[in-house]
């Protein structure tokens, strides 16, 4: 289940959005989402751990019909003040979604797996209920600012105190283990502390600076690879029976 934002939680990362320099930086890391799936207009999309709806709204800017699940009352709350009617919002947990098989086009992680208890079997549930790409925005364990999380976490409570940090490698390899040598892509932004003016958008969406694996958020986007079970079956043989026992 992993931790589940309560009501201070979401209060506060509410409040949070109302500082331009997050909102740049959440600008950033939306476009880098978009980037890197490659959606086309009508497509559905599953966001799984949505939380107050951020990660929607680009998504919603795409034409994409999109549905967020989280685990949190009081963030979809949240996401439902800021989004309407625009996106279905469901109550549940990243590791056992309640969605049939191939349910959507794209399935995508903002910011999830730092909070679940298994960040495998979350994985596992998106490929189960996507069927062409997944998308996975993460905290990076190797950048600056996330280093700097980390140390705050020491002396104050914060939320990435209860968060798991992850490198690119840590991720490409975890989902190579659930779902095979499938195609990934990734790409980094937030180099730099400071994501405000033109001359610091404009070298943070340099996708020569995208390719370095420290920026502070990370984005790593699975293609899936349709697979073929096969059950087999049991046949039992029996001899045919003779009249008489064969003699010598």
């Amino acid at each position: 289940m992993g931790y589940v934002f309560n009501f201070q939680d979401a209060q506060a990362y509410a409040q949070s959005l109302l500082d331009h320099r997050n909102r740049s930086m959440i600008d950033l890391e939306s476009q880098l989402m978009i980037n890197l799936l490659k959606p086309c207009p009508g497509e559905s999309v599953l966001d799984i751990g949505c939380g107050t709806g951020i990660s929607i709204e680009p998504l919603l800017a795409r034409g994409l019909n999109v549905t967020g699940i989280d685990p949190s009352q009081y963030m979809l709350d949240l996401a439902s003040e800021t989004l309407g009617q625009k996106a279905d919002l469901y109550r549940g947990f990243a590791e056992d979604l309640p969605f049939d098989d191939n349910s959507f086009n794209h399935a995508t992680f903002f910011t999830t797996l730092e909070f679940v208890d298994d960040p495998a079997k979350a994985l596992e549930e998106a490929c189960r209920v996507a069927k062409d790409r997944v998308f996975i925005g993460f905290l990076n364990c190797y950048a600056l600012k996330g280093i700097q999380r980390r140390l705050q976490g020491i002396f104050k409570s914060t939320l990435f105190n209860k968060a798991r940090f992850y490198s690119v490698w840590e991720l490409k390899a975890l989902v190579r283990s659930m779902a095979g040598k499938v195609p990934i892509e990734w790409r980094t932004v937030l180099q730099l502390t400071n994501a405000k003016g033109k001359l610091t958008q404009a070298f943070e969406q340099s996708e020569f600076v995208q390719r370095c694996p420290f920026g502070a958020f990370a984005g790593l986007v699975v293609t899936l690879v349709p697979r073929f079970r096969t059950r087999p079956m049991t046949m039992r043989y029996r001899p045919k029976k003779t009249k008489s026992p064969l003699t010598c």
